[in-house]
């Protein structure tokens, strides 16, 4: 584990607030995503309606919303936060994360959720890991925005090959039957959070079972999507 840093991660300037993570300059010039559908995040001519994909054949969650691209800086720090254990990082992606909420929740009155929850590992790469990437930053992001957290409320029930070395159809067939809902989630508006979205086969499944378990609807929170 790492301490907090006391410097920007990008310019390496003392920080007035170093909770914050990253100066206000350099906040300032991160790279922002081409116009994309609000449903599927790909590249699309309009933001406020889905895209001719997704009116063909639509995802099975409402919603989507990422903070950049596959990209430098983030996709460095997604990469530190999974592979190198740098956990400090986790409050300020959540931050960016909360800024990125609150900017759609302004331009495209993005609802609320009732409840987040994050992708789960399964027990055996959880523990080789020793912590679930994204579970600092969901707690974080929980709290800001003032809704519950369920860490436990998703289980991955059958351990499954690495998704990005298999092909698209591979993936959902990889995925089939890898997660089962922990919780009650009737009529639940759900968030689920992610480190990053490729091809959408493991956040499109669970989104599937959220939704057969009787969830309201599914958000898809992302900090990277790839384009």
């Amino acid at each position: 584990m790492l301490s907090m840093p006391t410097a920007c991660w990008l310019c390496r300037m003392p920080l007035a607030l170093p909770a914050q993570g990253i100066c206000s300059l350099c906040l300032r010039q991160l790279p922002i995503a081409p116009p994309c559908c609000p449903r599927c995040g790909l590249p699309a001519l309009h933001i406020r309606q889905e895209c001719g994909r997704c009116q063909l054949k639509p995802p099975p969650w409402q919603r989507m919303m990422f903070v950049t691209g596959w990209q430098p800086p983030l996709r460095d720090w997604v990469k530190q936060l999974k592979f190198s254990g740098a956990t400090a990082l986790s409050v300020m992606l959540a931050r960016l994360f909360l800024l990125s909420w609150l900017a759609a929740r302004r331009q495209f009155l993005l609802d609320k959720p009732d409840l987040l929850l994050c992708v789960p590992l399964h027990r055996k790469r959880a523990w080789l890991r020793g912590y679930n990437q994204m579970d600092d930053v969901t707690r974080h992001l929980s709290r800001w925005i003032g809704c519950s957290y369920a860490a436990a409320g998703l289980k991955r029930q059958r351990r499954t090959r690495i998704q990005h070395s298999l092909r698209a159809s591979a993936r959902k067939r990889n995925l089939r039957g890898a997660f089962r809902v922990e919780i009650a989630v009737k009529g639940r508006h759900i968030a689920l959070v992610d480190d990053v979205i490729t091809t959408g086969s493991t956040v499109g499944e669970i989104s599937r079972i959220l939704l057969a378990a009787g969830a309201a609807s599914v958000q898809v929170w992302s900090l990277c999507r790839t384009l």
